[in-house]
């Protein structure tokens, strides 16, 4: 950490600090979905990672279906149900690391303003 970081951590309350010590730079990619099941939204994340869950399960069922289906017009079926299980994966998971950026910038955004609280606080 910069000088700067420690001097900005070093005005923080308590609750400030426990926010900025969660959203620690270091952080993989599982701990950032574990953490963005917590807060407001958090019951809507759970629910989107419990619907993706069952969805993936449904593409892998529809796409051994379509690939062992015995007329065109099954696999046809079956293909299309793929495709479009495929397209709701994908907007859950983009809503979902999109949740996991907000609170990278909201981190940062938080910095910032403890920066800019600093140097007031030093001008005057």
């Amino acid at each position: 950490m910069t000088d700067i970081d420690n001097r900005i951590r070093d005005v923080l309350d308590a609750d400030d600090r426990a926010f900025l010590d969660s959203l620690d730079d270091d952080r993989g990619m599982f701990r950032q979905i574990g953490d963005s099941m917590h807060g407001p939204l958090a019951g809507w994340a759970k629910f989107s990672f419990a619907l993706a869950f069952a969805i993936g399960i449904g593409l892998a069922y529809a796409f051994y279906r379509a690939v062992t289906a015995g007329t065109t017009d099954a696999m046809l079926g079956w293909g299309l149900t793929t495709i479009g299980l495929l397209i709701m994966q994908g907007f859950l998971k983009e809503w979902l690391f999109a949740r996991m950026n907000m609170l990278s910038i909201l981190s940062e955004v938080k910095r910032l303003q403890w920066q800019v609280a600093q140097l007031e606080k030093a001008r005057d």
